[in-house]
């Protein structure tokens, strides 16, 4: 390709052609320089190598000069990309820290000609070098450089500004930052989160700054007051949080953490902590654009040095509001399940086929919908189970995650499979039920005994008697020792034992379950009593259309359904009485909990299925407000 060639391409003249080559067009228009640029890239064209001063072309090189290139593999490809977009080939060195390979970098730089450099001084001393890009007219964009005004540098005050706002956005006013010694980048987000407390007027206090490598660090972390910590490095972030895990302090219901992570690790599978993004990818291409603009005299497309737009957060799921803040938990124990929900015109008889007409698959079981019931209506719920190590156990867990569940009490029994439930709704939206229960059965009662530290603290026991007998006394007994009140559920039981009437402070059976455990008695009335002058305090028997009775101490009376239109029964009772538990806990009275407990089962019993059928805080309030606005109401 000749200089006439390109000059016929670009339809200009030879000498307009030489001119921007030889960085002599001072006088050409930004659009002429582009078009002619783009076609000599394009062309590979170079001088006549026979012109004996070419001192002054383009070679389409950029250099990248690193004070440590070991750590910066993402970086450098964001480099490439952005210089392979415009044409340009890259010629790498690494100082490896030392100044008088620095140097040497700096004179083979020149020497290649480059059109420009990328430069990460190795230290102060390194600018006193500048100057043999000036003299032979290298343009330099500085990166990571700690010696110059401009610079394209990751901002770490920025970022641990931003995890300590996130974390004060959650209520969290004393917080740690978590830190490698004497290490630049800890020491920049201390600062940034300084700043942050400082701003919102937060006390800055002895001991916010934690090493791992201290004795004393776990000790001041579990006992010192700290809700929050802002991590500097992924490894201590990962250290710190198996450390918690085995002094069984859990993230996020004990403390929540938020830190940072590099992009080049965005895709491995760690535990579920927020991290805000470090773009070093972003860097390298931004800066390299910002070189190419330069060399090209390109003035109208120049980006910013800021790269705050890259700062991002990957979720929130390690971030909690703090104990304190945060209505008392609810433990809740029963079975986790697979759903398959099966529609059918009516339900399968002996010798004759049943017509599907529709199926969906979600996770389910009474202690899930009950965990997730409460979850959606803005209480911390922990699940205590067991599931096998199988594909339902990932859908199961995929769903806990997306509702923000906490999953520290669930075990995976690799010798059996997750519970399975097939259940059939016909267009009455009543149901039947055919169950494998699969994991269920291996919950033990030392399974429970081991979770122990969940109960203390624990407001509510939500205990539904579809898993092993040994297990649900256990829990029982925790809970009564933990002064927490349980809320039964005698699924799947023809007897009830003697201790769950010493230990059950709301007892929740339906009209068929009611009859089975007194036999001799016929009225609804009269059943309730029954269990009442047992010693169980408070009594609802659920009547599905009927709506329920409640028998408590002055109180014997019915109460009427909420007026929904029933597709599918069978999550109503689970509905019912997290409900239930969810606003004994916010203080109303029981006749009011076991109405707006009316209106979430019946939400929950107009739609398909039962986790996704569940309502949230927002639309069941809404829908009462405009119903019976009153009930709201504490008075």
């Amino acid at each position: 390709m000749t200089i006439k060639e390109i000059a016929n391409l670009a339809g200009v003249s030879i000498s307009t052609v030489s001119k921007i080559v030889n960085n002599k067009d001072q006088n050409i228009n930004s659009a002429t320089r582009n078009r002619v640029l783009e076609i000599v890239k394009e062309y590979n064209y170079t001088p006549y190598g026979t012109v004996k001063d070419i001192s002054m072309a383009k070679t389409f090189l950029l250099g990248v000069l690193l004070q440590d290139g070991s750590g910066f593999k993402t970086m450098l490809n964001g480099i490439v990309k952005a210089a392979q977009e415009k044409g340009y080939s890259i010629l790498i060195f690494d100082s490896c820290h030392s100044s008088m390979d620095e140097l040497k970098h700096i004179t083979a730089l020149c020497k290649n000609k480059i059109d420009g450099l990328l430069w990460e001084p190795v230290d102060q001393e390194s600018m006193q070098h500048e100057h043999y890009f000036t003299d032979t007219g290298i343009p330099v964009v500085y990166v990571n450089s700690a010696f110059t005004v401009d610079t394209y540098s990751i901002d770490y005050q920025k970022l641990g500004y931003l995890c300590t706002e996130k974390l004060i956005q959650w209520r969290h006013q004393k917080i740690g930052c978590l830190m490698r010694e004497n290490n630049f980048r800890s020491l920049q987000v201390l600062e940034g989160m300084k700043n942050c407390l400082f701003d919102h007027q937060l006390s800055l206090y002895d001991g916010m700054a934690l090493h791992l490598s201290d004795s004393s660090c776990m000790a001041s972390l579990t006992s010192g007051g700290i809700t929050g910590v802002v991590s500097s490095d992924l490894e201590e972030t990962l250290s710190l949080y198996s450390q918690l895990d085995k002094m069984h302090y859990h993230i996020p219901s004990d403390f929540s953490l938020i830190g940072l992570c590099g992009d080049d690790m965005a895709s491995i599978n760690f535990p579920p902590v927020s991290n805000y993004r470090i773009p070093f990818w972003n860097l390298g291409y931004e800066a390299c654009r910002a070189l190419i603009n330069i060399c090209e005299k390109n003035s109208d497309d120049k980006p910013g040095i800021s790269l705050d737009a890259y700062y991002v957060l990957n979720h929130e799921e390690s971030l909690n509001t703090p104990a304190s803040c945060r209505g008392r938990k609810f433990v809740v124990l029963g079975s986790i399940n697979t759903d398959v929900t099966l529609t059918v015109d009516g339900f399968p008889e002996t010798g004759k086929s049943t017509l599907i007409t529709n199926s969906s698959s979600c996770a389910g079981g009474k202690g899930t919908n009950q965990s997730m019931g409460s979850a959606r209506l803005g209480h911390e719920a922990v699940l205590i189970g067991k599931v096998g190590n199988d594909a339902d156990a990932s859908l199961i867990f995929d769903a806990m995650s997306q509702n923000h569940l906490l999953t520290e009490g669930i075990y995976k029994d690799s010798g059996s499979q997750t519970g399975k439930a097939y259940v059939y709704v016909q267009k009455d939206g009543e149901v039947t039920i055919t169950y494998i229960p699969g994991a269920n059965l291996r919950l033990t009662a030392d399974d429970v005994r081991s979770q122990k530290a969940l109960f203390e603290g624990c407001e509510y026991l939500l205990l539904s008697m579809d898993i092993p007998m040994e297990a649900a006394m256990e829990a029982a007994s925790l809970a009564k020792k933990s002064s927490a009140k349980t809320i039964l559920k005698p699924s799947a039981l023809s007897t009830l034992p003697e201790v769950f009437y010493r230990t059950t402070d709301i007892f929740v059976p339906n009209q068929q379950e009611a009859a089975t455990f007194c036999p001799h008695i016929d009225t609804i009335e009269g059943q309730a009593e029954f269990f009442y002058k047992r010693g169980m305090p408070v009594v609802i028997i659920t009547l599905g259309h009927g709506g329920c009775y409640v028998r408590a101490e002055n109180l014997k009376k019915y109460f009427p359904s909420a007026d929904f239109a029933a597709v599918d029964a069978t999550g109503g009772a689970d509905a019912f009485i997290s409900a239930l538990a969810v606003h004994l806990s916010d203080g109303y009275d029981l006749e009011k909990s076991v109405r707006i407990a009316q209106y979430a089962a019946g939400f929950c019993v107009s739609r398909q299925g039962v986790t996704t059928a569940l309502v949230d805080k927002d639309t069941l309030y809404l829908h009462i407000g405009q119903t019976e606005p009153d009930l709201l109401s504490f008075q």
